[in-house]
């Protein structure tokens, strides 16, 4: 959603344009946003290419998006803090990052300006959910955001790739593509490729009788459901129900699916990022190793068909993509393809097998090491905001918010300004990671004038309530990141999180460790926390030499216990749990030389989740 006003204003897009190789002169990420702007015709962004050197973009930026090439400092500070690709509001204070994040947005934006291109709508997926969900906890959106550009960007660019094998990502994907499909009112659809098949196996004479005989081939109903959603009118459903024996047939008996596109049966975002990632891997084997396009028989039907989905050629030859028609693949079996292989990858991880026993054990076994929690005393339990004195727009009642959970929500937020005001200096740079709908930093912007605030947050309509609130109240002090968290990489002195969820809480720890920034963090959701591709638990030396990463496990889902209606015995083992593993992340925190507290939050009754965790690093003063 947007305000009315916003959608007349030009909004600044900026691409990096550094050539790497002599493949790819754009990084793929660049060349994906071209891509999509070529495909959606949309001419609605000031578009800036961001140089570092003086290498040639001729011919690879469509011609009519007015582009103009700048240096990396003449860019915004607010996008400055960020990895391109980004898009900057016209009043320079709210910025989209990311490549899932940039994309998504400028769909939305052709949709807001062209609310009759139901086939750009079609775009988004079912729900308009397609590549909605973050990198961090999708591993659907982590494959096509980053692992399959890294993939094919490392293979282009390495002296060596040529010969290498085939991307675990790459394989991933082709993987995928062999999988059923699963798809919104699916039994439909199957039970007419169950009559389709039945009648190709009568043979042309007999299905004559009921009408002309389909398109031939395994994926003909597929291939004819998904052209038809992209229409741009309207498809109208046939009015018949089919014969009565399909009917009658039961759902698990139905023949399955067959991906025409990379989400299943509709061509969406997904697609339109994937091709120009496609193109430069498959460019690169038909030069150079050719062997390989033996194992990747789905991908270059994939990439044959996307080429017939109107307007692809265009936006291609637009962006200087000269698309190949390699050599018809043979298909394996659907048995085949489900054979498992060693290429799944991607450690978001497997889930942790199921728990057996309570956490008795495993606290005791800490115990026998020495390890117990430490809270330490709360350094100002009675402090408080004056809330009557404040706006209302920095009330966190804002919205529909019963009085009882507006009471706690107060009380949490004079627990992480009490400690922001006791560490901020004049200029200080604070960020509010996973901001929601900004309920931190709205109070902290309000309480403290001389520091910039800057919320971070994935969902925009969050975001922009925010922002809507901040306009309230005439705050020039805050600035809005719609993006996962990697994509922010500018210099902050002090990073605060109210009940960061599950792992989220280890990011935004590693995100202030990085920048040696002071942290006030209030972890959630400890059931949540497990091994991904960046974090192994435990965090610390001490606990990995006590626990394995399964013991860890135990305590975490534990540390969830610790809700009002359970029994007080129960309470009180889940906040020993989540001691334990807040003592892990400090610990962790001071081997690099920060100094850390786990508090208690005043009142404890503020919250089930009620820890703090507050640390600063070497040279600035723990209040």
């Amino acid at each position: 959603m947007h305000h009315a006003g916003e959608k007349q204003e030009h909004q600044c897009l900026f691409l990096e344009v550094t050539g790497r190789s002599e493949e790819s002169v754009l990084p793929l990420h660049s060349s994906i946003v071209l891509f999509l702007l070529s495909y959606c015709e949309c001419t609605s962004f000031r578009l800036f290419l961001v140089a570092d050197d003086g290498q040639s973009w001729s011919g690879h930026v469509p011609a009519g998006l007015g582009a103009v090439e700048i240096q990396r400092e003449q860019m915004p500070p607010l996008v400055r803090s960020c990895r391109l690709p980004a898009v900057l509001d016209a009043d320079g204070g709210f910025c989209r990052t990311g490549l899932a994040v940039v994309l998504r947005h400028i769909l939305h934006r052709v949709c807001e300006e062209e609310p009759l291109r139901r086939d750009m709508q079609a775009l988004l997926g079912f729900k308009k959910t397609c590549l909605k969900a973050c990198a961090e906890v999708s591993q659907w959106t982590r494959l096509c955001e980053l692992s399959i550009p890294s993939a094919v960007e490392e293979f282009l660019h390495s002296p060596d790739g040529r010969d290498s094998p085939v991307p675990a990502a790459v394989l991933h994907l082709e993987r995928k593509l062999g999988e059923p499909v699963k798809v919104h009112n699916d039994d439909k659809i199957r039970r007419q490729k169950l009559q389709l098949q039945q009648e190709e196996e009568a043979g042309p004479q007999e299905a004559s009788a009921s009408g002309p005989l389909p398109s031939q081939g395994s994926d003909g109903l597929e291939l004819r459901a998904a052209l038809a959603k992209l229409s741009v009118d309207a498809v109208q459903t046939p009015a018949t129900r089919g014969p009565s024996d399909i009917r009658k047939v039961k759902t698990t008996k139905l023949p399955s699916l067959e991906h025409v596109f990379v989400e299943g049966l509709y061509f969406t975002l997904a697609d339109l990022v994937l091709i120009p990632c496609a193109h430069h891997y498959l460019r690169a084997l038909q030069s150079h190793s050719g062997s390989s396009l033996a194992q990747l028989p789905l991908l270059l039907r994939w990439y044959l068909r996307v080429q017939e989905v109107p307007g692809v050629r265009r936006a291609a030859e637009a962006c200087g993509i000269a698309l190949l028609t390699p050599q018809a693949p043979v298909f394996p079996t659907q048995a085949e393809l489900l054979q498992p292989g060693e290429e799944e990858l991607e450690s978001g991880g497997t889930m942790p097998a199921a728990f057996v026993g309570g956490p008795r054990p495993t606290m005791t076994k800490l115990k026998e090491g020495g390890i117990e929690p430490i809270f330490s005393p709360h350094p100002c339990p009675s402090w408080s905001l004056d809330w009557d004195r404040l706006p209302a727009a920095v009330n966190p009642t804002e919205g529909k918010m019963s009085d009882v959970r507006a009471t706690r929500k107060r009380q949490q937020l004079n627990n992480l300004v009490s400690m922001v005001t006791k560490l901020a200096c004049p200029g200080d740079r604070v960020v509010d990671f996973c901001s929601g709908g900004g309920h931190v930093g709205i109070v902290l912007a309000h309480a403290l004038p001389e520091c910039q605030v800057i919320l971070i947050e994935n969902k925009e309509e969050s975001l922009l309530r925010a922002k809507a609130r901040c306009a309230e109240l005439s705050l020039k002090n805050v600035s809005f990141i719609q993006a996962n968290l990697d994509y922010f990489t500018g210099p902050f002195q002090i990073g605060v999180a109210l009940h960061a969820c599950g792992v989220a809480t280890d990011m935004v720890l590693e995100h202030c460790l990085q920048a040696a920034a002071a942290f006030i963090i209030s972890p959630c959701c400890y059931g949540f926390v497990q091994n991904t591709c960046k974090f192994t638990f435990p965090r610390s030396k001490r606990f990995s030499d006590v626990l394995s990463y399964k013991e860890h496990m135990i305590l975490c889902r534990f540390a969830d216990q610790t809700a009002g209606q359970l029994p007080p015995d129960r309470q009180l083992i889940g906040k020993h749990c989540m001691g334990l593993v807040d003592l892990d992340r400090a610990w962790a925190a001071e081997s690099l030389g920060y100094s850390v507290r786990v508090l208690t939050m005043e009142p404890a009754s503020c919250s089930p989740k009620n820890n703090m965790l507050v640390g600063v690093p070497t040279g600035r003063r723990l209040c």
